[in-house]
Parts: C-alpha cells; sequence; structure tokens
C-alpha cells in the first residue's frame, strides 16, 4: 500500500497503526535499513496526529534482535521529541 496516499487521503478521518514493513524490513533488512523505513513511516502518518507507532502485524520469530532494538530505538526517540 501507498502510505502516503492513505494518510493523504485518508488522514483527516482515519488513525494509521503500524505501516513498518514484517515481511521485508524487519526479518530481512539491516538495522539502518529499519531505522530509515521507521523513521519515514513514523514522519509521514503522525504528520498532522492520529498514528500509532508500530511493526505492520506481530513481530515473527525471524526478526533478528538487532533489527528489533532498531525499532524500539526509533520508537524512544519520538517519545524524547515531545
Amino acid at each position: 500500500m501507498d502510505v502516503a496516499r492513505l494518510k493523504r487521503d485518508f488522514g483527516d478521518r482515519l488513525a494509521f497503526w503500524g505501516g513498518i514493513s514484517t515481511q521485508r524490513t524487519l526479518p530481512f533488512g539491516t538495522p539502518d535499513e529499519v531505522r530509515a523505513e521507521a523513521r519515514r513511516v513514523r514522519d509521514l502518518l503522525s504528520a498532522g496526529g492520529g498514528y500509532i507507532f508500530a511493526p505492520a502485524q506481530g513481530i515473527q520469530g525471524d526478526v533478528p534482535p538487532a533489527n528489533i532494538e532498531a525499532l524500539l530505538e526509533v520508537a524512544r526517540e519520538e517519545r524524547r521529541r515531545r
């Protein structure tokens, strides 16, 4: 899905949850790729409110611990900004 289009078309009426890839980036990306995607999705979907930071679905057993740590690092960044 095109999250930018969804935010543009429905962001004033819906709250979004997730959007961080559990099929590609989390299991197969590097920690730097996870941080980059998490920041991109967070910044895009949270603009103007209405976003819950989370992976697209539950985190599966094939996700390296370093990638989970990278995801949590980005989640903590957002908390510190507020």
